[in-house]
C-alpha cells in the first residue's frame, strides 16, 4: 500500500515539473519573438527616426547615446522617459500597441529637427 501511495506522488510531481518546465521554455520562447529595434542618438539625430511596428506587438528599443552630450527617449503618448549620459546604452519595452501614431523625441535637443521621430503601429 504504501509503495503504490509513493508511486502516485512521484508521478504527480514529475507531471508538475513537466508543466512548469515546458511553460518556462514557453515563456523563453515568447521572449525571443519580441522584435528588437536599436536606436541611436548622436547629439540631437535620431536614428532611425521612424519605427513601423505591428499592432498590438511588443518589441524592444535598444537605445545608444553615441553623442558627446545628455541624450533622452522621450514620448509622452507613452509614458516613456529614458536618459541617457554620453556613452551609455539602455532600452525601453513599449507593448501592445493600438493601431497608430506615437511621436517620441530627445528632449535635450528640441532645438534641433533631427531630434525628433515616430512609432508607427499597424
Amino acid at each position: 500500500m504504501m509503495q503504490k501511495w509513493k508511486q502516485a506522488v512521484f508521478t504527480i510531481l514529475a507531471v508538475i515539473v513537466a508543466s512548469v518546465g515546458a511553460a518556462c521554455l514557453s515563456g523563453a520562447a515568447q521572449a525571443d519573438e519580441m522584435q528588437i529595434i536599436n536606436m541611436d542618438i548622436k547629439d540631437g539625430v535620431i536614428t532611425p527616426n521612424r519605427i513601423d511596428v505591428a499592432a498590438g506587438a511588443t518589441f524592444k528599443i535598444v537605445v545608444t547615446n553615441s553623442g558627446s552630450s545628455p541624450a533622452e527617449f522621450e514620448s509622452l503618448r507613452l509614458h516613456r522617459e529614458k536618459v541617457l549620459a554620453p556613452g551609455v546604452t539602455s532600452f525601453v519595452v513599449i507593448r501592445r500597441l493600438s493601431a497608430g501614431t506615437y511621436e517620441f523625441y530627445d528632449e535635450f535637443h528640441m532645438d534641433q529637427e533631427t531630434a525628433n521621430g515616430v512609432i508607427v503601429a499597424k
